[in-house]
C-alpha cells in the first residue's frame, strides 16, 4: 500500500484538490458545451460572410443559431430545475475600422451595409448554459484564401491580434498580475507597428457574470494607468480575454453616428425607475436576457424600448455597448477567448478560430522580440513529462559542476 493509501491520520491527502476541483466538472462541461455551440455558429457565419452579404442578415442568423443550439442541450430539468440557457453576447459583425458591437436593426440607417471584398470583419458572439458563458471572436478577410492571401496593413493587424491573443493566453496564469497581460499584448502588437485599441477591457467571469471585478485593460490612457486596479490571477477563476488591435498609431477610438443596439443590465445597481414605460421595458429585459447583453431587436417594440431604456441607462441600471471607430483607412482585428485557471494549468474553454491559418496571412514583419518568441513557443499547459525531463536535465548538468 502506498503512503497515500494508508488511512493513518485525519490529515487531508496531498491530492485533496483533485477531490474538490477549483471549478466543478459539471460547470466546466457547461462552459465547454456553450463553447462548442459558439464554434459551430461561428463556422456557419464564416461561410456566409462573403462579398455582398448583408451585415444585419448575418447578425440575425447568428442569434437564431445560438438560440437553436442552446435550446437543444440541457433540455431536461436538473434536480427538478430547468436550466437557463441562451445568448451570452449577441452576434456582432464589425467591419474594418469599427472596433466591436456593430449589430444593426432594421430601422437603422446602416442596416443596408453589405460586405465587400477585402473587408476586415470581426465576428463576435457568445452562448451560456446555466449562466456559464463562452464568448468568442475572430477576424476574417472577405474573399481571401491561400491563393489570394491577405497582405499589407490588413495582414499586419490580423497577425498582430492573433499573436497578442496567443501571448495573452500564456500570460493569464495563476499568480500573474493583470498588468502583465496589458504589457504583453502591447509588445505583441508593436512587432507589426500596431497598437491595442485604447481602454478595451477583459473581465473575470462567474455564473451569470461576464464583467466581473478582476479586469485587464489594453493600452490604458494616463488616467486609466493611475486609477486602474491591480489584480492577481487565482486558481478557479475564468476570464474572457478580448484582444483588439488597431493599425493606427495610437489605438484611439471614438463614437461616430452609429446607434447603440446592444445593452446589458447592471445587476450591481439598484434604482426605482419613475416612468411606467421604463419599468415595463426593464422588466422585459430581465425576463428575456437576464444578466447578459442583449440586442434591442429582441424586445417587442423598438421605439417604446429605446424610450424606456433611456431612463435605465441614465441611472446606470443598463449599460450601452457603444460602437466606436478608429480613424478612416485604418483596420481593427480582434480575437476573444474564454480561459479557466485550473490546478494543472490554464484550460482554453473556447475552440480555436475557424478562419485563421498562417498561409492566409502574408506579412513582411515577424516577431523580433526574443522573450516574446520564447513565450509563444511554450505550450499553454506545461506537459508534466517535459517538466520532469527538464528537472532531471538540470540535476544532470549540476552534477559535473559539483564534482569539479
Amino acid at each position: 500500500m502506498s503512503d497515500a493509501e494508508k488511512p493513518t491520520t485525519s490529515t487531508p491527502p496531498a491530492d485533496a484538490a483533485k477531490a474538490t476541483p477549483a471549478i466543478p466538472e459539471a460547470d466546466l462541461t457547461k462552459y465547454k458545451t456553450a463553447a462548442e455551440i459558439v464554434h459551430n455558429v461561428t463556422k456557419r457565419l464564416v461561410e456566409l460572410a462573403v462579398e455582398g452579404a448583408k451585415v444585419i442578415d448575418l447578425c440575425v442568423e447568428g442569434d437564431k443559431l445560438l438560440e437553436e443550439g442552446t435550446a437543444a442541450v440541457y433540455a431536461k430539468p436538473v434536480k427538478g430545475v430547468k436550466l437557463t440557457r441562451g445568448i451570452a453576447f449577441p452576434t456582432s459583425i464589425s467591419v474594418n475600422n469599427a472596433v466591436a458591437h456593430f449589430s444593426p436593426i432594421a430601422s437603422d440607417p446602416q442596416a443596408s451595409q453589405v460586405l465587400a471584398k477585402d473587408d476586415v470583419v470581426k465576428i463576435q458572439l457568445g452562448a451560456h448554459i446555466d449562466g456559464f458563458a463562452s464568448i468568442s471572436a475572430e477576424t476574417i478577410v472577405v474573399g481571401a484564401d491561400a491563393s489570394n492571401p491577405v497582405t499589407g496593413r490588413r495582414a499586419d493587424v490580423i497577425k498582430a491580434a492573433y499573436t497578442a491573443a496567443e501571448a495573452a493566453m500564456r500570460t493569464v496564469k495563476i499568480g500573474n498580475k493583470n498588468w502583465s497581460v496589458t504589457e504583453i499584448v502591447g509588445r505583441s502588437a508593436a512587432q507589426w507597428d500596431c497598437k491595442p485599441v485604447e481602454g478595451m477591457l477583459s473581465c473575470q467571469q462567474t455564473q451569470n457574470v461576464i464583467d466581473g471585478k478582476k479586469r485587464i485593460i489594453q493600452n490604458p490612457s494616463e488616467g486609466q494607468k493611475r486609477d486602474f486596479e491591480a489584480a492577481t490571477f487565482a486558481e478557479g477563476e475564468v476570464y474572457g480575454i478580448d484582444v483588439l488591435i488597431a493599425s493606427s498609431e495610437d489605438g484611439k477610438a471614438r463614437p461616430e453616428d452609429t446607434r447603440t443596439t446592444i445593452f446589458q443590465r447592471d445587476s450591481a445597481v439598484s434604482y426605482q425607475l419613475k416612468m411606467k414605460n421604463s419599468r415595463a421595458v426593464f422588466s422585459e429585459v430581465q425576463k428575456k436576457a437576464g444578466a447578459f447583453p442583449f440586442n434591442i431587436r429582441v424586445l417587442e417594440d423598438e421605439k417604446r424600448s429605446r424610450m424606456g431604456l433611456q431612463e435605465a441607462v441614465q441611472h446606470s441600471l443598463v449599460k450601452p455597448y457603444e460602437v466606436v471607430y478608429t480613424p478612416a483607412n485604418t483596420f481593427v482585428a480582434g480575437f476573444h477567448f474564454t480561459i479557466a485557471l485550473l490546478p494543472a494549468g490554464p484550460l482554453l474553454l473556447s475552440q480555436p478560430p475557424v478562419w485563421y491559418k498562417p498561409e492566409l496571412i502574408k506579412t513582411e514583419k515577424e516577431v523580433a522580440d526574443e522573450e516574446l518568441k520564447g513565450l509563444l513557443a511554450r505550450n499553454l499547459r506545461e506537459n508534466k513529462k517535459s517538466k520532469k525531463k527538464a528537472a532531471k536535465k538540470t540535476e544532470g548538468d549540476a552534477a559535473p559542476a559539483a564534482a569539479e
